[in-house]
């Protein structure tokens, strides 16, 4: 089983997700959408399985820094609102954590944001 977190390395959230995750003894690969950034597809699949309204975190200072016509467009089309989130990836909510696809491409796990009792009941 391949875990990959990803996230911001220094998010507050993060370090709460990577602490459980090494409590719980689960191996992981860290992807750093600062360094790394991240593609449309991945944010694609997050968003078709998990829907805009999870994956998109509208209570950050990136989103709230945004024209009222670009919060506007993502509002109103999903399509823009995952490019908005390519190209501004600190508006994707932290972390996600997804398990590695399997041949079929189907996703064997996939959370969005910390909580810690989806982690312990996922991982233990």
């Amino acid at each position: 089983m391949t875990i990959t977190i990803y996230g911001i390395k220094s998010c507050s959230t993060m370090k709460k997700a990577f602490t459980k995750l090494n409590e719980l003894n689960v191996s992981y690969d860290f992807h750093d959408y600062k360094k790394q950034g991240i593609d449309k597809q991945s944010v694609q699949r997050w968003v078709d399985e998990l829907g805009i309204d999870k994956v998109l975190n509208r209570r950050g200072t990136t989103w709230r820094k945004l024209t009222d016509k670009q919060k506007q467009v993502a509002d109103a089309n999903v399509e823009s609102a995952i490019d908005l989130l390519v190209e501004n990836t600190s508006m994707i909510k932290r972390p996600i954590v997804e398990e590695g696809l399997d041949d079929k491409k189907a996703q064997l796990i996939l959370l969005c944001g910390f909580d810690e009792e989806a982690f312990k009941m996922t991982f233990s």
